[in-house]
């Protein structure tokens, strides 16, 4: 039994962050709550500059299969000295990450885009039926 204690206590150990020289990377703030209502939030900062923080709920709570929604960000230093910043909302409609360092789809080519905006306003046509 000992030795299980003692191996796990080692995993643990081996698997903190570490920074510069293998040096632990401390946890300066860290708060974290859970409701009974099945909403929640957390926080925390690192000691080499990682921030992160998340807020979930649970909605449609009276339908067969409620949703959960989670809007969160974190930041960390980049390589390059600045900052990489990302925000988050998970919803139904999926994970919709928003970040300056995120790449963006080209524009739509000009003659797409009035035909596209053309079939907006057309009327309807009707369906072929077979």
């Amino acid at each position: 039994m000992k030795t299980v204690i003692f191996l796990g206590l080692l995993a643990v150990a081996c698997a903190a962050p570490q920074g510069p020289a293998n040096e632990p990377i401390p946890i300066v703030r860290q708060e974290s709550q859970i409701n009974p209502d099945g909403s929640y939030q957390y926080s925390y900062e690192t000691g080499n500059g990682i921030v992160a923080q998340e807020q979930g709920e649970l909605k449609n709570v009276g339908a067969e299969e409620p949703a959960i929604q989670v809007q969160g960000q974190f930041q960390y230093p980049s390589d390059d000295g600045g900052n990489i910043q990302l925000t988050y909302i998970a919803n139904e409609n999926g994970y919709q990450p928003q970040g300056a360092h995120l790449p963006t789809p080209p524009p739509i080519p000009e003659a797409i885009q009035r035909a596209l905006d053309y079939l907006a306003t057309a009327p309807p046509q009707p369906e072929n039926r077979k």
